[in-house]
Order: structure tokens, then C-alpha cells, then sequence
């Protein structure tokens, strides 16, 4: 099957593209498309691999889900497109930076920057209809989603996971520590970022963990 996705990764992730499941998930998506409003728009679904390639990972955040306002999604976690106002997580996300770093992040939501220096921004299911969490889960992209963070986690060393929240942590959970990095804490949503993801320090620890491996910090301003 013809994806249209980062060489890097379509060499690495050929045999998903020829199984069963993602051929019926390719189905139903393009119908998906055909017939709703779906998020993010269609050239924009491997947006996190086109802007980091396979060799290039040096830190995996795990989201759940695209935003399903307007505007929003754009294939990036967390992210939003530039003008857009900052969700309720990214405004927590960028607290957390400012304390742990010690400067205002950069004003723009649109998280592109960071996925240029090496930071895979996948969210488990990537794509969404519009108004609605969570409606193209369970459908596919999870199978997907889960061979690429194998992929990284058994092929690559010296990487950072970040999981926030039980289930990027659930989806991580088979991945060897003293291979990687692996941070955990409760999700920044506002629901739960008062109980351990403020203080939880991501940032610095992420960027001391690359520098001791003489890697490039990233700059999360």
C-alpha cells in the first residue's frame, strides 16, 4: 500500500502498511473523510513523522487523541495550530516549563519547533470527526501507533519517553528503562495536573539525559 509518510518510517513501517488492519483502518478513514468533518486534514495525518524522521527521534511524547475543534489539530500532540488559543493541557504544559526552565515558552502553540529538533509528538489515534473525542479510536491506529513506538523502543537506544497520564503510560509500559529514559507523571489536563504533573521537571530531566549521552539539548522555548 502507497502512505505518503517520511521515507524513513515508510521503510521502517512497510510490513504495518501490508497488514490486515491498516488496510480495513485505511478504508474506513477515507470513507471517514469522504462523508465527515475529520481532523486533522488529510495531508496532515503523519504530520509528526514528516517533521522528525526515524533517525532523528531523540525524545517520544504519547498523546491519546487529535483535537476535534476547528483549527486545532494539525498531527502534532498537544499542539495547535499559530493563532490558535492554547488548550487547557498546552497552557498547563507551558506552566510547567516556565517552572522547570525558567523562561516564558515562545507565544505560539504550534509545537512544530520542537518536533524539528528531534521530538516525536504521536498521539495514539490520529485522526478524530469533528465535536467528537475519541470517535476514531479503536479502529486501527492504535495497532499502528503501538508498532511505532516498538520500532523506536527495540531499534533505537538512549531515547526519552514521556508518558502523562495512565494510558500513554499503559501504551509505554513495555519499554526497557535501562535502554531509555522513561518520565511518568499524571496528565497535564486540568483534571489532574495539580497531582504530580506540576514539579514533575520533564524538561530538565529530559535535557540532562541528552546531554550526558553528548547529544544537543532541546529547546523547549
Amino acid at each position: 500500500m502507497d502512505v505518503k509518510i517520511e521515507k524513513s518510517w515508510k521503510n521502517r513501517l512497510e510490513k504495518e502498511f501490508e497488514k490486515d488492519y491498516f488496510c480495513k483502518l485505511t478504508q474506513y478513514i477515507r470513507s471517514e473523510y469522504q462523508h465527515q468533518t475529520i481532523y486533522p486534514e488529510g495531508r496532515l495525518i503523519f504530520n509528526a513523522f514528516d517533521h522528525c524522521s526515524f533517525d532523528q527521534v531523540k525524545v517520544v511524547i504519547l498523546g491519546q487523541d487529535p483535537y476535534h475543534e476547528p483549527g486545532q489539530a494539525h498531527g502534532l500532540c498537544f499542539s495547535v495550530k499559530d493563532g490558535v488559543a492554547y488548550p487547557p493541557s498546552l497552557l498547563n504544559i507551558f506552566k510547567e516549563i516556565r517552572s522547570d526552565e525558567g523562561f516564558e515558552p515562545y507565544k505560539s502553540g504550534n509545537l512544530d519547533r520542537w518536533a524539528n529538533q528531534g521530538v516525536l509528538l504521536l498521539n495514539a489515534t490520529l485522526t478524530v470527526k469533528a465535536h467528537l473525542a475519541g470517535s476514531h479510536q479503536n479502529k486501527g491506529w492504535e495497532t499502528f501507533t503501538d508498532a511505532v513506538v516498538h520500532e523506536l523502543a527495540e531499534n533505537r537506544s538512549g531515547l526519552v519517553f514521556i508518558l502523562w497520564g495512565a494510558y500513554a503510560q499503559k501504551k509505554g509500559a513495555f519499554i526497557d528503562e535501562s535502554k531509555h529514559l522513561v518520565l511518568k507523571s499524571v496528565h497535564p489536563s486540568p483534571l489532574s495536573a495539580h497531582r504530580g504533573f506540576f514539579g514533575n521537571k520533564h524538561f530538565s530531566k529530559a535535557n540532562e539525559y541528552l546531554m550526558a549521552q553528548g547529544l544537543t539539548p532541546i529547546d523547549w522555548h
